[in-house]
């Protein structure tokens, strides 16, 4: 399936009848998941973020720009944040199966139908803007809504599609393809705009105009072709201006990061934070406006981790924990991880059942009269059980008094753990989805010959999908038996024996997952690959038995 991600900014924060009227208008089109609705009362602003296939977005994305022309008059807007119309900007974000050049298409089909079907002017920018001298969103919007009307009579400023007219309640839209972006504030103890704003040059890739002695006031310095030297900043990849927020009662340093493999969002936070104390400043906290991808919280989490020499092997939860208190990103209203992280919100939940479950439930339900979840899923989760102690013990040896140059090494361990953990814990339901295909599979009609066949092709799709989870849950398993190893003989002493269960417990899993894909397996019609798949179970299941044993030693030589 194509995914595509819509993050229109429509010119109004304060009213939610308005802002509710627009979303409405998106959620009425099927297929499309509304994941989050951002106002600020100050910016005059609200940053709406949903999700798709690329049909139903495009559709969902004109309704919404038709309604806010309607509901938004921009002759009386005001805010803080630079703007040119009712829907100032409308990008289009790939992100799954999808390449850029076809969701730049897609961008270009909105506008056209926004130029033509709403008679508003559009614009085309970064991916989609084939005139590079025209892509910058900054450089288009220049003016704003009151600079516009002169601006679009000029021939170089013609719209893309629309009329080279301004329309004085809706303003014009910028409609583009680009990579995914954060709109990320960081906080300062002061208000002073003008502070913010050199902070904000200090750390912006486009950095300031070099002038001679005022650095503010004085004559700006040009080359020999009369253009105006600039002096980079050290962000690359990132956008900054300083603006003053009524509501808070703060500045702010407001960033667009472009390209968050480069400047990721711990860093942009770290620099401004040097800058601001260069400058007599303090950060006292940051705001995300829209969502997050969770990679970008959890690599975050990790760098503020490290930065105290602290493992950085902990929990998913507790990386995204420290992200947020590092960077403050509570200070201003709190952060919830669920409404704020993509990831979270695109989350299968009902692949995800048993896992979301306590230890009680977990258990009842497999002490049910139902068939699932079996041992197939109780494998799974003994094999984390073991990923999980052997973490434990990596943690406990990176922060053992005495042994702080070796935290590296046991926060790495730590690392790889959570992975196994991680991986095993995803394979305890889909143990139990694989078990329901076949289920579901036997169901299907047979009443002719082609319903026999679609039936019988089906039970062997689901028949092999059963083989393919245990077994790898047998590998994962074997896998994290290399970590338990590690801890058994350099890990902290006083947690040996955590070790050996987690070595019980890996070896467990490994014989019991065997076991489900032996019974599967006398089921699939592909001798070849049942003869190949059962070679390579009895070699893992042997080298699992004879590493448990060796793990167990290691453990009694050291208790005995």
């Amino acid at each position: 399936m194509q995914l595509i991600e819509c993050v229109p900014n429509f010119s109004e924060g304060r009213d939610l009848n308005i802002i509710k009227q627009i979303t409405d208008e998106v959620e009425s089109v099927e297929g499309v998941r509304l994941l989050n609705v951002d106002p600020g009362k100050a910016t005059n602003r609200t940053v709406v973020t949903f999700v798709g296939e690329p049909e139903a977005v495009i559709k969902a994305a004109f309704l919404a720009i038709k309604k806010a022309g309607e509901l938004i008059d921009m002759s009386k807007h005001t805010g803080e944040h630079p703007r040119m119309g009712a829907t100032d900007v409308c990008p289009l974000i790939p992100i799954s199966n999808i390449s850029m050049e076809e969701t730049a298409d897609y961008a270009k089909q909105l506008a056209k139908r926004v130029g033509e079907e709403l008679n508003l002017p559009a614009y085309l920018y970064e991916y989609a803007q084939p005139d590079k001298k025209r892509n910058n969103l900054s450089i288009i919007r220049a003016g704003e809504y009151e600079g516009f009307f002169k601006k679009i009579k000029l021939p170089e400023w013609k719209p893309d599609f629309g009329p080279a007219e301004f329309d004085a309640r809706r303003g014009a839209t910028v409609i583009g393809a680009r990579e995914f972006l954060i709109a990320y504030n960081v906080n300062l103890n002061t208000t002073s705009t003008r502070r913010a704003n050199s902070i904000a040059f200090d750390v912006r890739e486009a950095g300031r105009v070099m002038r001679e002695g005022d650095p503010i006031n004085g004559k700006i310095i040009t080359d020999k072709n009369g253009k105006p030297i600039s002096i980079p900043g050290t962000l690359k990849a990132v956008k900054a201006i300083g603006w003053y927020i009524e509501e808070y009662g703060i500045a702010q340093i407001s960033m667009n990061l472009t390209n968050i493999d480069v400047t990721p969002v711990h860093k942009a936070f770290d620099e401004v934070c040097d800058k601001a104390t260069e400058r007599g400043i303090r950060v006292t906290g940051s705001e995300l406006v829209g969502l997050i991808p969770l990679k970008s919280m959890l690599d975050a989490g990790k760098y503020f981790l490290a930065k105290q020499q602290r493992s950085t092997g902990v929990s998913e939860k507790e990386l995204v924990r420290i992200a947020i208190k590092s960077m403050g990103l509570n200070e201003l209203s709190p952060f919830k991880p669920e409404e704020r992280i993509i990831e979270y919100l695109l989350k299968d939940k009902a692949n995800s059942k048993l896992v979301r479950m306590s230890l009680t439930d977990f258990a009842d339900e497999t002490a049910s009269e139902s068939p699932a979840p079996g041992g197939g899923s109780i494998s799974a989760y003994v094999g984390v059980l073991g990923a999980s102690l052997a973490t434990m013990v990596a943690n406990l040896s990176s922060h053992k008094k005495g042994w702080d140059s070796r935290w590296e090494e046991f926060s790495d361990w730590a690392e790889r753990g959570q992975h196994y953990k991680n991986e095993l814990t995803r394979l305890v339901d889909l143990d139990t989805v694989a078990f329901n295909k076949i289920m579901t599979s036997f169901d299907l009609p047979k009443s002719t010959d082609e319903e026999k066949a679609a039936r019988t092709q089906a039970i062997q799709d689901a028949t092999k999908y059963a083989i393919e989870i245990p077994f790898k849950v047998m590998q994962t398993a074997y896998q994290s038996m290399e970590v338990i190893r590690a801890m058994a003989e350099t890990g902290n002493p006083n947690s040996i024996t955590d070790a050996g269960v987690a070595a019980l417990c890996a070896r467990t899993a490994v014989l019991g997952a065997f076991m489900n894909v032996k019974i599967n397996a006398s089921g699939y019609k592909d001798k070849a690959y049942v003869d190949e798949i059962l070679n390579e179970g009895n070699a893992l299941e042997k080298m699992a038995i004879d590493l448990e044993a060796e793990i167990i030693g290691i453990v009694n030589s050291k208790i005995a």
